[in-house]
């Protein structure tokens, strides 16, 4: 084994001066789109399969549980990177991660068994609602692959990219996260 000169350890890549592979951005977006996709032939086209609401009647409840568990370990992940606890900011957001795609996983199959939950477009709350859920829809198919990506910076070692992009990152997933506890709320109260 040969000793590193100064001229061996100036060409090892570090995490300030890793180059992101453009091909794996181009591949998390590509399946964030194929989700999206997905989600949207799922919600609009798809006949769902127990329209009388049978079985797992309790998903929409799940979720917004699943959303509000991701929105407190998110706020607790801010938290820790704030006051640089380093390992506890990382052990939020995984855990946040884990939720989230529980919840995606929990809404996907409540979506194709009892389709979409029809809102009264007659109630005073109906202006609020569809801004409030059209603003919900769109920030979550930007939010997959922000997360998608800012996860990849961070695993990946290439810390000052991962910093720039979760500052956009997080408002838009913590967005998203209490938005779907509010839709649910409005969905069952107002209903």
């Amino acid at each position: 084994m040969t000793p590193m000169t100064p001229t061996t350890e100036s060409t090892l890549p570090t995490s300030n001066n890793l180059r992101t592979p453009p091909a794996t951005i181009a591949a998390i977006i590509a399946v964030s789109v194929l989700a999206s996709a997905f989600i949207c032939w799922l919600v609009y086209f798809h006949a769902p399969t127990d329209v009388g609401h049978a079985h797992l009647r309790s998903l929409p409840l799940v979720n917004a549980i699943l959303n509000a568990l991701s929105t407190i370990a998110l706020l607790f992940g801010y938290r820790f990177i704030r006051t640089r606890r380093i390992p506890q900011h990382r052990a939020a957001m995984f855990t946040a991660f884990f939720f989230s795609t529980i919840f995606l996983g929990s809404y996907l199959v409540n979506f194709a068994l009892h389709g979409e939950t029809r809102f009264n477009r007659l109630s005073a709350w109906w202006p609020f609602y569809w801004k409030l859920l059209a603003s919900h829809i769109i920030l979550s198919t930007i939010a997959l692959p922000l997360i998608l990506i800012t996860f990849f910076l961070s695993l990946t070692g290439r810390f000052p990219s991962h910093k720039r992009l979760a500052r956009y990152t997080f408002p838009i997933w913590l967005y998203v996260s209490v938005t779907g506890v509010i839709v649910y709320a409005m969905q069952s109260l107002i209903h």
